[in-house]
């Protein structure tokens, strides 16, 4: 094994690995370790920072100064409408363009830390235009953006007619401020179901193997889905609809699941600012390898609860239940 120069290695086909297991988080690991916990929800890198606070930035962002009034929300009217779809557009295209650029199409960082040895496909006829950028490119914009954009649009006109349930700091500081932490976890609870779900064999045939064409993934494979996935992926949001929030906890919400498949699928193990800077995902390049493991994500051990995780280290099977 070729050890690299910052951290893992490489087998002997090229394929990169950290060097160590990939685990979930302390919260649910026994025996309890509350010193460990606390650095995990509180050290740069763990829970907080900088992924889940950047979202909560963004989507106070978003509220504050790039949202329509909800006034103008009480009907369903192009204008406002319009103007979601198209800064959810151009948000797909910061985080999504933005990562590709970087590392597909400048190649800033070579292969460094790059789990597949190889970049994207061209001339293969599984993809549209056979080729695999044009092909996630094109389902991410014309299929599952359009559902993001459903989604916001629905709860924003339910929020301007006071059908949805909210709630303010003011009437429940602790309620409001448990919502940031809860619902990264709630996303990897739905993100679990669903996922299991379609992996029955019709939807994995006709849905979810759309998706699964990408065993290399890259930024844009992350919102290339097929319709009916990326609908139900995306209805994440819908407890908005029953449990009370408000419209900064909402747009956190939708934005966390919209944009993070960009970094999760990116396809190295985060080389920028010399590692600091946390993207990629190993735990679901594991997935998109093997398919049949890590069906979750690596907050909640739910694929160790059922018997399908397999942490990166040595010959694939997936580890026995507990």
């Amino acid at each position: 094994m070729k050890v690299s120069q910052e951290f893992g290695s490489y087998d002997a086909k090229g394929h990169w690995h950290p060097g160590y297991p990939s685990e979930f988080a302390p919260l649910f690991q026994w025996p309890i370790r509350p010193l460990k916990t606390l650095k995990w929800l509180l050290q740069w890198g763990g829970y907080l920072y900088p992924s889940n606070l950047m979202y909560v930035a963004l989507g106070l962002i978003t509220v504050l100064w790039f949202q329509p009034s909800l006034a103008e929300a009480k009907n369903l009217e192009f204008g406002w409408i319009g103007y979601m779809l198209l800064r959810n557009f151009i948000l797909l295209w910061v985080f999504y363009g933005g990562l590709h650029l970087i590392f597909y199409t400048l190649k800033l960082f070579g292969n460094k830390q790059k789990y597949h040895p190889s970049f994207h496909q061209e001339k293969n006829k599984k993809f549209l235009f056979h080729n695999q950028v044009y092909d996630n490119v094109f389902r991410s914009n014309v299929f599952s953006l359009p559902l993001w954009t459903f989604w916001e649009v629905m709860y924003w006109w339910a929020a301007a007619n006071g059908l949805v349930p909210t709630v303010t700091f003011e009437q429940n500081p602790v309620w409001f401020v448990s919502l940031f932490f809860l619902i990264p976890l709630w996303r990897a609870v739905h993100f679990y179901c669903i996922h299991r779900l379609i992996h029955w064999g019709p939807l994995m045939r006709h849905v979810h193997s759309v998706h699964h064409k990408n065993p290399n993934p890259g930024p844009w494979t992350g919102l290339s889905m097929h319709p009916l996935e990326g609908f139900l992926y995306l209805s994440v949001v819908a407890i908005h609809f029953f449990v009370p929030s408000s419209p900064w906890h909402f747009f956190f919400h939708s934005q966390h699941v919209a944009i993070g498949p960009a970094a999760g699928h990116l396809g190295f193990e985060g080389p920028m600012l010399k590692g600091t800077m946390i993207i990629g995902d190993y735990y679901h390049y594991l997935h998109h390898k093997f398919v049949s493991c890590n069906f979750g994500l690596n907050t909640i051990p739910m694929d160790k609860w059922w018997g399908r995780y397999f942490d990166g280290i040595g010959e694939y099977r997936t580890k026995p239940k507990p």
